[in-house]
């Protein structure tokens, strides 16, 4: 018996922001001063770092359980189950549900049992239940959803990754281009057909301030303490990154017992593309090997970093059509990873 990913779904909102779309926004240090290059410079050196060109958002009648519902949907008809089946709904996410000029977190009742509720599921044995882990939460859904399959508590279990961090911005920070909207889902179920999870790792890092790499709180000392936003120390985040990521795609890999040559892609978090590039050339340095050409799936340029679900949506793009000469096929094998907020990081390796 396996543990496969049977279907996939993902929703990429309408509304595109481009970098340019910054272009006469006033930007302040943490100290509430006015960052004293032109914005055109700002704008510049964020892009050649981060890869970002253009992000997504909702629109303003939406919210993260809305788009949550309709990539499951995708992912339930991708599958071909009935959603009766379903014994899990776990929904990773960061801010739970914020209306559109509100700034206030409502996660009561959880989005997972939204999700329910809009997918019209009767089934009471459906357990319905959010996760926050940072960034890493959709990878850490699936690891969850394979170790109730495993125990035999589960047979079939939907796992969505879904944000909408647009709702938390101050656009007087320059990490406020950084964010985006969206969300991917999955159903994960037991197989007959070889492959599937074969293994993954997790790890939790709090005793060295890590807590305050990323956190939701006061922008800069202009604003009031009351209105807290989605805040990141930038270098911190690429030093841990960079230190801590390639040892856990390597223990997690080592772990499956499959060669390093196998795998065909690696799906990483899309938080910046330059860390990225660099944890993955870290990771292969791990093996005293040189990184593969086109090992990388990459989507940061156009629908810039939406947390938990950059990793289900480009996996879904990717596995259901050739995106942007990235494609997979049955047998294929893959390692996902992913850093975030907590500061938690994990991966996983499976095979097509």
């Amino acid at each position: 018996m396996s543990i496969k990913i049977i279907g996939t779904g993902s929703v990429i909102p309408k509304i595109k922001e481009s970098n340019s779309s910054f272009i006469n926004n006033s930007f302040y240090d943490t100290n509430g001063d006015k960052i004293k290059l032109i914005n055109e410079e700002i704008i510049q050196k964020f892009n050649s770092i981060t890869g970002i060109k253009n992000r997504r958002y909702v629109s303003s009648n939406q919210k993260s359980s809305d788009i949550a519902i309709q990539a499951s949907k995708i992912a339930i008809k991708d599958s071909g189950i009935n959603k009766e089946e379903i014994d899990y709904i776990i929904l990773a996410h960061n801010i739970g549900d914020i209306t559109f000029n509100s700034n206030q977190v409502d996660i009561l009742p959880s989005i997972a049992s939204r999700v329910k509720s809009g997918l019209e599921i009767n089934n009471p044995s459906c357990v319905a239940y959010d996760i926050i882990f940072g960034c890493p939460g959709w990878l850490e859904g699936v690891i969850q959803a394979s170790a109730f399959i495993k125990s035999k508590i589960a047979k079939t279990c939907l796992v969505i990754g879904s944000e909408t961090l647009s709702r938390v911005l101050d656009k007087s920070d320059r990490d406020s281009m950084i964010y985006a909207d969206g969300a991917g889902a999955s159903i994960i179920q037991t197989s007959n057909e070889k492959g599937g999870i074969l293994s993954h790792k997790s790890a939790s890092y709090t005793s060295n301030s890590e807590n305050s790499y990323i956190y939701y709180g006061t922008s800069n000392k202009r604003n009031s303490e009351e209105t807290k936003f989605i805040k990141m120390q930038g270098r911190k985040v690429y030093e841990f990154a960079l230190k801590n990521v390639p040892v856990a795609m390597k223990e997690c890999l080592d772990f499956s017992k499959i060669p390093i040559e196998k795998i065909k892609k690696i799906f990483i978090h899309q938080a910046n593309q330059k860390m990225d590039e660099a944890i993955i050339n870290r990771f292969y340095k791990l093996y005293k090997t040189k990184t593969p050409d086109n090992i990388l799936p990459m989507n940061i340029k156009d629908f810039g970093n939406s947390s938990v679900a950059t990793i289900p949506t480009l996996f879904d793009l990717t596995i259901k059509k050739n995106y942007n000469n990235h494609y997979l096929k049955t047998g294929d094998h893959i390692l996902f990873a992913s850093v975030g907020a907590g500061m938690n990081i994990n991966a996983l390796t499976y095979q097509i």
